[in-house]
């Protein structure tokens, strides 16, 4: 068996295909992309933990083409290994870490709160409340202007698209327009938070040391753009998943609403359950032996975090959406040296989305089948309509 990574029915629900992969062997050749294929969750775990398997940019060519996504990538912690990829996420931690994601908690309330009561009886989840919120919480945390945030989500949605696994040449362009629109954006602020700087992350990326050492130009932009996309496209992905989850199990549902102290644990299993992000790619810095086969240096392997999220060896009845959940050791963070930094954040803001959702309206009910984005890495939907008055 060998997936279609393009075919609209798996695309459209691919745990069955993923499973038929995963039983098939914890690691396999897949042809069609030229990439070993992780779908076991000891197998993915042990991708993203393996200092063996390495992220090594390669700049895309042509370089000249291609220099406005290469410059954002090149320079960013995701895409480096250490020394450089522990300099570059111990900088931005130091900002990150500053206190700022736990003052945003009564303002996400806040702000859901009032999408909510702004959204009426029938909406779309994302347009009404998971777009604007997200943008909202990670423009704050940067420090970007209101006045500038509507033209954060069509830069991000716009970049994405070209970690699926095969973007059209019109989405490349797109993206392309998107890296360069985007970093000069990002360049014009961080000078004027340097000029004049103020309470967000933005102005203490551009402050902060360590020793005589701290952020370069690229690296400073790369980064800001690195934590405003994860940040703001995996919530909003997450937020609809899971809600798209939580609504299809309606004695889940219930379940909830009458136990609001298991909103942590619903949480997290809306990530593990349909996780934002299906695909993350190391290369192969060595022979490495992983599941009984030996990955030869320099080849791909792709962990399928989905897939991994799903293994009846690491979680019990893992197609059952179970808001009570526990343990969970879902791997929708990562794992290892690229676990996500903006974990907490990531869980204030759907810890928080979802407590907001359960007061606006405990009888929520999806008003029509949800609209499904057609991609894979970055699964999610493109619509997400609901009611507040099921039948």
């Amino acid at each position: 068996m060998d997936l279609d990574f393009a075919d609209p029915e798996f695309l459209r629900d691919p745990y069955p295909g993923l499973a038929l992969l995963r039983e098939r062997a914890p690691v396999s050749w897949h042809a069609a992309t030229g990439r070993w294929l992780a779908a076991g969750h000891a197998a993915v775990g042990a991708v993203l933990r393996d200092r063996a398997l390495g992220r090594f940019w390669r700049d895309r060519e042509p370089a000249e083409v291609y220099e406005p996504f290469n410059l954002l990538h090149r320079n960013q912690m995701m895409e480096n290994e250490p020394p450089v990829h522990t300099r570059l996420r111990s900088l931005v931690a130091k900002a990150f870490t500053r206190g700022h994601v736990e003052r945003l908690g009564p303002a996400v309330a806040a702000e859901a709160a009032a999408l909510l009561a702004a959204a009426g009886t029938e909406f779309d989840l994302l347009a009404a409340v998971a777009e604007p919120l997200a943008v909202t919480v990670i423009a704050e945390l940067l420090g970007v202007p209101a006045a500038d945030r509507h033209r954060l989500r069509p830069w991000s949605a716009a970049m994405v698209r070209m970690y699926e696994v095969s973007p059209t040449p019109a989405t490349e362009a797109a993206a392309l327009t998107a890296c360069r629109d985007f970093a000069d954006y990002l360049r014009e602020l961080a000078a004027r938070r340097r000029a004049e700087p103020r309470d967000d992350l933005l102005s203490h990326l551009v402050a902060v040391r360590d020793g005589t050492d701290r952020l370069s130009g690229d690296e400073l932009v790369a980064s800001a753009i690195l934590l405003l996309n994860a940040g703001h496209e995996a919530s909003v992905n997450a937020l609809g998943g899971g809600v798209v989850a939580l609504l299809r199990h309606p004695a889940q549902h219930a379940r909830l609403r009458a136990d609001r102290g298991l909103i942590p644990t619903a949480a997290e299993e809306m990530i593990r359950y349909d996780p934002p992000l299906h695909m993350f790619v190391r290369t192969a810095a060595a022979d490495v032996e992983l599941a009984g086969v030996t990955i030869p240096a320099g080849a791909e392997v792709a962990a399928l975090l989905g897939a991994a999220n799903r293994d009846p060896a690491a979680f019990a009845d893992p197609d059952s959406f179970d808001v009570g959940r526990d343990p969970n050791p879902h791997v929708g963070f990562g794992a290892g040296l690229h676990f996500c930094l903006g974990a907490p954040l990531a869980r204030l803001e759907l810890r928080t989305a979802l407590a907001a959702l359960l007061d606006h309206a405990p009888r929520l009910a999806l008003a029509a089948d949800p609209v499904h984005r057609p991609t894979f890495v970055l699964r999610g939907y493109n619509a997400v309509p609901l009611t507040t008055r099921p039948s």
